[in-house]
């Protein structure tokens, strides 16, 4: 294992033995507990690294092996339900054999597992079946271990010195794992089983049983997540009430939002497990649903993800960017604090609360290193605000919005050049600190790499977003010389973008500029946040688009994060080739607010199509950038996190693109802006969509000449529909 260790200049990369690495794997996360299973609902000590029971970036179980006698049982199938709260595996038995006879053919037992994670629980029912026409003796067994490991150690960071693990603690019915952190927090795995066990070991669970023909029986278990003084209350394996339990709190869930539909099987398909993925990573805090970033390496809070996560489904559920909104506001950085790459009124880039974090071991427990959620935060308060006219809660962030404009007129722009640029404070922080976050993601045309303070392109754009945005809101607000103000800031911000930025000879907009002015020549799908942030011209965005279209940009499947014909593509790369699907709808949505339909389409007709050959229909964080090959699927990334909040609100801003859909709630108006939809698409339908206090349902169908028409079904209260051609 040593050997495959990869160390990258201290950043912190994510460790993947490669040939050890096994994709196929299930995941379950309920509030802040999450896990990750092989396709056998088991996690092994072998195979994907990062199979667990996590709770607050710490494995609580590290092993949970079922076998029948000596061997694992045979896997026919296993899926995570659609709405993804219920694992469910099927598999039979082996050949047993005694003595050299066989005893039990394969295939007379029948070993039905389903698995649920709730309030910091996960939950399993075993239900064992004999086919056979004899009564059958046998035994299984359960394996368990708990590590105890941090997020980060497995993601491949060393640690000097590890906590201690405590006595097992061993009753008729269960088991209590342990572990004292570094950190003096108790961490407890509680295990009882229903039920017991004929014998219970420190680490295993033995069952004897004997199944008349046609007869089955029913094991339960429920593993707990406790720390420190958690209340030692007594814990019952109670599968089918929570399995209740789930079902209402997802039926509360599906009543705030519209229901769509469309035409086409395979897109509700993705469709459904893009809705269930947003569902899943959305944990409650004190200010609201959060979307966590992604399972498993990024499931915590992370500014630039949860702001794309909301600005993505906006129209679809306003309530995700509220969240957002409100917890990024209450963190809001108040002290300069080289150590967190932190200053007064920069937004949050990550939030922590495992061992590591809390004893500074890494640098993310609140840590700022981000060049771009700030403005993006004061995008989407504006956007927000259109979207539902929720005038007391803006008016509630306006210190906020106000204190991120002061952050970045004061600390943004470093050399008063009037670019807000980075240069990372903490030595432990990240290098570099947009969006594409790898070490050797912003270079020059030669492949050198580029020296700081850089300015990024798309923060240039997001910049003028959010002073756009922000002059729109003192407006309402009252201030309207602050509204000038702000409107002039942001239009002579573009002048200069314009021509700092665009390079004639490769049509498209320099990927940064260098500490010493010197722009990154190099086409990259960063200019395409240029067009969606609204900073490009007409021409300049025209132009962009094409080359973003173009077989060197465009794989066949989606946009590349950097052309084929650039000095550093590598379509296995993180951010240097590879396909990222929440980038490919931010460019969409350029295209569209440009115009430039046909263009939006195929963005969504390549996704579409990928997502026929990922698991579960489910988009990952990204896929390798390799050009489509008739006949052969997209190729994946090795430890790309699935789900991923952005890449699953993707489907929703694609929707949005295509039929020029925008909501202004102050003006109870809901617009289509030249809808198209593809001929993949023949129709969609939207019902019980909120805009204030209305609700509507609508049909929208493509004619033969690819026209749309937009039909109202149902309308419950003031809302004007508008469609412009």
């Amino acid at each position: 294992m040593a050997r495959e260790v990869i160390r990258i200049r201290d950043e912190f990369y994510i460790r993947s033995s490669s040939p050890r690495v096994d994709v196929r794997t299930r995941v379950l996360k309920q509030g802040y507990t999450f896990a990750v299973f092989d396709r056998f609902g088991d996690i092994e000590t072998f195979g994907s690294r990062e199979l667990g029971l996590y709770y607050q970036d710490t494995r609580f179980l590290s092993r949970l092996t079922l076998k029948l006698g000596k061997d694992r049982p045979l896997l026919l199938s296993s899926t995570v339900r659609e709405d993804n709260a219920v694992m469910a595996v099927d598999a039979t038995n082996p050949d047993v054999s005694r003595n050299g006879e066989t005893i039990i053919e394969r295939g007379t037992i029948h070993i039905f597992r389903s698995k649920i994670l709730w309030e910091r629980k996960c939950h399993e029912r075993l239900r064992i079946q004999n086919y056979g026409r004899a009564a059958v003796d046998f035994s299984f067994s359960i394996e368990l271990d708990a590590d105890f490991a941090d997020i980060f150690e497995l993601r491949g960071t060393k640690r000097e010195h590890r906590g201690s693990r405590m006595k097992t603690q061993v009753s008729l019915d269960g088991l209590v794992l342990a572990y004292e952190g570094l950190d003096d927090r108790l961490r407890r795995t509680r295990i009882v089983f229903d039920p017991p066990p004929t014998r219970l070991s420190e680490s295993v669970a033995s069952f004897q049983i004997r199944l008349d023909p046609g007869h089955d029986a029913t094991y339960r278990w429920v593993i707990a997540c406790e720390m420190d003084s958690d209340s030692q209350v007594e814990l019952k394996p109670c599968y089918e009430k929570i399995i209740q339990e789930a079902a209402g709190a997802l039926e509360r869930v599906h009543a705030r939002e519209p229901q769509i539909f469309t035409g086409n099987e395979q897109f509700n398909d993705w469709l459904n497990r893009s809705v269930a993925d947003l569902h899943m990573m959305q944990t409650e805090t004190p200010y609201g649903l959060y979307p966590y970033a992604g399972v498993p390496w990024f499931s915590a809070v992370f500014g630039r993800d949860g702001i794309i996560t909301a600005l993505q489904c906006l129209w679809f559920d306003p309530s995700v960017a509220r969240g957002v909104l409100g917890y990024l506001a209450a963190n809001q950085a108040d002290t300069d604090n080289p150590e967190q790459d932190a200053q007064p009124g920069k937004i949050l880039h990550e939030f922590r609360e495992d061992e590591m974090a809390t004893l500074d071991e890494i640098p993310f427990r609140r840590y700022y290193g981000t060049i771009d959620a700030t403005p993006l935060f004061i995008m989407l308060a504006g956007a927000y605000y259109r979207r539902t006219g929720d005038h007391a809660f803006v008016e509630s962030i306006w210190p906020n919005v106000e204190r991120a404009l002061e952050w970045i007129d004061r600390y943004g722009d470093l050399d008063c050049d009037g670019f807000v640029e980075y240069s990372r404070k903490s030595e432990h922080g990240l290098a570099n600190q947009g969006w594409k976050d790898s070490h050797d993601a912003i270079f020059h045309r030669d492949g050198a790499s580029a020296e700081g303070p850089i300015a990024l392109c798309e923060v240039q754009g997001y910049v003028y977003g959010a002073k756009t945005a922000a002059g729109e809101l003192a407006k309402i607000l009252g201030d309207a010389t602050r509204s000038r103000e702000l409107s002039k800031q942001a239009e002579a911000l573009r002048r200069r973008f314009e021509k700092a930025f665009w390079c004639d000879d490769l049509s498209t907009y320099a990927l940064a500029l260098d500490g010493n002015k010197q722009p990154c020549r190099v086409r990259t799908s960063n200019a395409g946040h240029c067009l969606f942030a609204g900073i490009a011209t007409e021409e300049h965005a025209r132009r962009a688009a094409t080359a973003l279209t173009d077989e060197t940009s465009f794989s066949g499947w989606g946009i590349r994060t950097v052309a084929s014909s650039e000095a550093r593509y590598n379509p296995m790369s993180y951010h240097n080739g590879s396909v990222w699907p929440h980038d490919n709808a931010l460019i969409a949505a350029g295209f569209a607010r440009y115009g430039l339909k046909e263009a939006a389409a195929m963005v969504l007709a390549g996704l579409l199509d990928a997502t026929l050959f990922f698991d579960l229909h489910r988009l990952p964080e990204l896929f390798c950038g390799f050009p489509r090959r008739p006949g052969e699927s997209p190729t994946l990334y090795p430890v790309a996190c699935a789900p991923q909040s952005w890449a699953s609100a993707a489907i929703f801003l694609l929707i949005e693109a295509c039929l020029g859909l925008s909501v202004s709630a102050p003006e109870q108006t809901l617009i289509f802006s030249k809808p198209i939809l593809p001929a993949f698409l023949p129709k969609v339908s939207i019902r019980g969509l909120r805009v204030g206090d209305a609700r509507i349902d609508l049909l929208l169908t493509r004619h033969d000449e690819g026209d749309v028409g937009v039909n109202v079904l149902r309308r419950n209260g003031e809302l004007q529909v508008v469609v412009l051609k």
